[in-house]
Protein backbone atom coordinates (compact mmCIF):
# COMPACT_ATOMS: atom_id res chain seq x y z
CA UNK A 1 0.00 0.00 0.00
CA UNK A 2 3.06 2.67 0.77
CA UNK A 3 4.67 1.62 -2.61
CA UNK A 4 1.54 2.26 -4.44
CA UNK A 5 0.78 5.60 -2.57
CA UNK A 6 4.08 6.83 -3.16
CA UNK A 7 4.08 5.79 -6.85
CA UNK A 8 0.51 8.31 -7.00
CA UNK A 9 2.45 10.72 -5.25
CA UNK A 10 5.05 10.89 -7.79
CA UNK A 11 3.23 10.82 -10.15
CA UNK A 12 1.01 13.63 -9.34
CA UNK A 13 3.93 15.50 -8.91
CA UNK A 14 5.01 14.67 -12.57
CA UNK A 15 2.28 16.33 -13.39
CA UNK A 16 2.12 19.49 -11.40
CA UNK A 17 5.56 19.85 -12.55
CA UNK A 18 4.86 19.62 -16.25
CA UNK A 19 1.68 21.95 -15.97
CA UNK A 20 3.36 24.93 -14.29
CA UNK A 21 6.25 24.52 -16.72
CA UNK A 22 3.80 25.05 -19.63
CA UNK A 23 1.88 27.79 -17.84
CA UNK A 24 5.40 29.61 -17.40
CA UNK A 25 6.10 29.04 -21.17
CA UNK A 26 2.63 30.24 -22.57
CA UNK A 27 2.04 33.05 -20.30
CA UNK A 28 5.33 34.76 -21.39
CA UNK A 29 4.81 34.07 -24.83
CA UNK A 30 1.22 35.61 -24.79
CA UNK A 31 2.66 38.53 -23.53
CA UNK A 32 5.45 38.30 -25.95
CA UNK A 33 2.80 37.40 -28.96
CA UNK A 34 0.28 40.16 -28.28
CA UNK A 35 2.76 43.36 -28.10
CA UNK A 36 4.12 41.31 -31.47
CA UNK A 37 0.97 41.19 -32.78
CA UNK A 38 0.11 44.20 -32.08
CA UNK A 39 2.96 46.20 -33.71
CA UNK A 40 2.80 44.33 -36.41
CA UNK A 41 -1.09 44.78 -37.13
CA UNK A 42 -1.83 41.07 -37.44
CA UNK A 43 -4.54 39.75 -36.61
CA UNK A 44 -3.20 35.96 -36.87
CA UNK A 45 -0.64 36.87 -33.94
CA UNK A 46 -3.25 38.50 -31.98
CA UNK A 47 -5.31 35.20 -32.07
CA UNK A 48 -2.41 32.93 -31.56
CA UNK A 49 -1.36 35.27 -28.58
CA UNK A 50 -4.82 34.86 -27.35
CA UNK A 51 -4.77 31.52 -27.58
CA UNK A 52 -1.68 31.54 -25.64
CA UNK A 53 -3.57 33.03 -22.87
CA UNK A 54 -6.33 30.16 -22.99
CA UNK A 55 -4.02 27.60 -23.00
CA UNK A 56 -2.22 28.95 -19.69
CA UNK A 57 -5.89 29.34 -18.18
CA UNK A 58 -6.18 25.46 -19.20
CA UNK A 59 -3.13 24.78 -17.51
CA UNK A 60 -4.16 26.46 -14.47
CA UNK A 61 -7.13 25.24 -14.36
CA UNK A 62 -5.87 21.45 -14.64
CA UNK A 63 -3.32 22.15 -12.00
CA UNK A 64 -6.33 23.49 -9.46
CA UNK A 65 -7.92 19.75 -10.46
CA UNK A 66 -4.72 17.38 -9.59
CA UNK A 67 -5.61 15.42 -6.93
CA UNK A 68 -9.80 16.47 -6.74
CA UNK A 69 -12.81 14.29 -7.89
CA UNK A 70 -13.40 12.83 -10.84
CA UNK A 71 -16.17 15.71 -11.26
CA UNK A 72 -14.30 19.08 -10.63
CA UNK A 73 -12.06 17.12 -13.06
CA UNK A 74 -14.48 16.80 -15.51
CA UNK A 75 -16.46 20.29 -14.56
CA UNK A 76 -12.74 21.55 -14.95
CA UNK A 77 -11.88 20.57 -18.59
CA UNK A 78 -15.44 21.86 -19.33
CA UNK A 79 -14.37 25.69 -17.64
CA UNK A 80 -11.41 25.05 -20.43
CA UNK A 81 -13.86 24.49 -23.01
CA UNK A 82 -15.48 27.57 -22.27
CA UNK A 83 -12.75 29.32 -22.32
CA UNK A 84 -11.01 28.16 -25.60
CA UNK A 85 -15.41 28.89 -26.93
CA UNK A 86 -15.06 32.55 -26.01
CA UNK A 87 -11.68 32.78 -27.00
CA UNK A 88 -12.86 31.50 -31.03
CA UNK A 89 -15.82 33.54 -30.70
CA UNK A 90 -13.26 36.87 -29.97
CA UNK A 91 -10.85 35.90 -32.52
CA UNK A 92 -13.66 36.06 -35.42
CA UNK A 93 -15.26 39.19 -34.22
CA UNK A 94 -11.49 40.82 -34.22
CA UNK A 95 -10.85 39.26 -37.91
CA UNK A 96 -14.80 41.18 -39.11
CA UNK A 97 -13.64 44.23 -37.37
CA UNK A 98 -10.08 44.38 -39.04
CA UNK A 99 -11.66 43.67 -42.16
CA UNK A 100 -13.82 46.61 -42.38
CA UNK A 101 -11.43 49.35 -41.04
CA UNK A 102 -8.49 47.65 -42.62
CA UNK A 103 -5.25 46.66 -41.70
CA UNK A 104 -1.15 46.48 -42.97
CA UNK A 105 0.12 43.48 -41.20
CA UNK A 106 3.97 43.17 -41.30
CA UNK A 107 4.87 39.49 -42.82
CA UNK A 108 8.57 38.93 -41.80
CA UNK A 109 7.23 39.94 -37.92
CA UNK A 110 4.48 37.62 -37.86
CA UNK A 111 7.04 34.76 -39.62
CA UNK A 112 9.38 35.40 -36.58
CA UNK A 113 7.19 35.32 -33.97
CA UNK A 114 5.16 32.69 -35.16
CA UNK A 115 8.24 30.69 -35.51
CA UNK A 116 8.97 31.33 -31.82
CA UNK A 117 6.02 30.44 -30.41
CA UNK A 118 5.79 27.27 -32.70
CA UNK A 119 8.91 25.91 -31.26
CA UNK A 120 7.89 26.86 -27.35
CA UNK A 121 4.49 24.83 -28.40
CA UNK A 122 6.16 21.90 -29.71
CA UNK A 123 8.22 21.39 -26.87
CA UNK A 124 4.86 21.97 -24.51
CA UNK A 125 3.63 19.94 -26.58
CA UNK A 126 6.03 16.84 -26.20
CA UNK A 127 6.17 17.42 -22.69
CA UNK A 128 2.25 16.71 -22.07
CA UNK A 129 1.97 13.86 -24.66
CA UNK A 130 2.01 11.71 -21.58
CA UNK A 131 -1.37 13.07 -20.57
CA UNK A 132 -3.11 12.31 -24.35
CA UNK A 133 -4.60 9.61 -23.11
CA UNK A 134 -4.76 10.25 -19.23
CA UNK A 135 -7.68 11.94 -17.23
CA UNK A 136 -10.08 14.14 -19.13
CA UNK A 137 -9.17 17.82 -17.55
CA UNK A 138 -5.49 16.53 -18.99
CA UNK A 139 -6.42 15.86 -21.99
CA UNK A 140 -7.74 19.05 -21.99
CA UNK A 141 -4.38 20.82 -22.22
CA UNK A 142 -2.86 18.27 -24.58
CA UNK A 143 -5.75 19.34 -27.06
CA UNK A 144 -5.23 22.86 -26.18
CA UNK A 145 -1.38 22.63 -26.97
CA UNK A 146 -2.45 21.00 -30.12
CA UNK A 147 -4.42 23.64 -31.38
CA UNK A 148 -1.40 26.25 -30.60
CA UNK A 149 0.89 24.05 -32.85
CA UNK A 150 -1.46 24.07 -35.88
CA UNK A 151 -2.36 28.14 -35.26
CA UNK A 152 1.36 29.03 -35.35
CA UNK A 153 2.16 26.89 -38.83
CA UNK A 154 -0.72 28.80 -40.40
CA UNK A 155 0.63 32.08 -39.09
CA UNK A 156 3.65 31.38 -40.20
CA UNK A 157 2.98 30.32 -43.86
CA UNK A 158 0.23 33.43 -43.98
CA UNK A 159 3.07 35.92 -42.97
CA UNK A 160 5.13 34.34 -45.80
CA UNK A 161 2.39 35.47 -47.99
CA UNK A 162 1.85 38.78 -46.65
CA UNK A 163 5.63 39.12 -46.97
CA UNK A 164 5.99 37.94 -50.23
CA UNK A 165 2.99 39.49 -51.94
CA UNK A 166 1.27 41.93 -49.47
CA UNK A 167 -1.83 40.01 -49.94
CA UNK A 168 -2.90 41.28 -46.45
CA UNK A 169 -6.22 39.34 -46.40
CA UNK A 170 -4.10 36.07 -45.78
CA UNK A 171 -3.62 37.26 -42.30
CA UNK A 172 -6.96 37.53 -41.82
CA UNK A 173 -8.02 34.33 -43.40
CA UNK A 174 -5.65 32.38 -40.75
CA UNK A 175 -7.20 34.54 -38.07
CA UNK A 176 -10.59 33.12 -38.99
CA UNK A 177 -9.27 29.65 -39.18
CA UNK A 178 -7.65 29.50 -36.32
CA UNK A 179 -11.04 30.96 -34.73
CA UNK A 180 -13.31 28.37 -36.00
CA UNK A 181 -10.55 25.70 -35.31
CA UNK A 182 -9.90 26.57 -31.39
CA UNK A 183 -14.52 26.55 -31.44
CA UNK A 184 -14.07 23.37 -33.15
CA UNK A 185 -11.43 22.13 -30.26
CA UNK A 186 -13.74 23.69 -27.48
CA UNK A 187 -16.74 21.07 -28.63
CA UNK A 188 -13.85 18.14 -28.78
CA UNK A 189 -13.16 19.00 -25.17
CA UNK A 190 -16.77 19.20 -23.98
CA UNK A 191 -17.33 15.95 -25.94
CA UNK A 192 -14.55 14.48 -23.70
CA UNK A 193 -16.01 15.52 -20.74
CA UNK A 194 -19.32 14.29 -21.05
CA UNK A 195 -18.23 10.88 -22.71
CA UNK A 196 -15.89 10.65 -19.37
CA UNK A 197 -19.21 11.52 -17.45
CA UNK A 198 -20.84 9.04 -18.98
CA UNK A 199 -18.45 6.14 -18.64
CA UNK A 200 -18.34 7.14 -14.78
CA UNK A 201 -21.92 6.69 -14.44
CA UNK A 202 -22.11 3.14 -16.01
Amino acid sequence: MACECNQVSAKTETERATLRIALQLNAMMFVVGMAAGLWAQSTGLIADALDMLADASAYAIALMAISRSATFKRYAARWSGIILLILGIGIILDVVRRGLIGSDPQGQTMMIFSAISLAVNTTVLKMLAKFRHGEVHLRATWIFTRADVLANIGVFLSGMIVWLTSFYIADLMVGLAIGLYVINEAAEIFKESFVSNELSSS
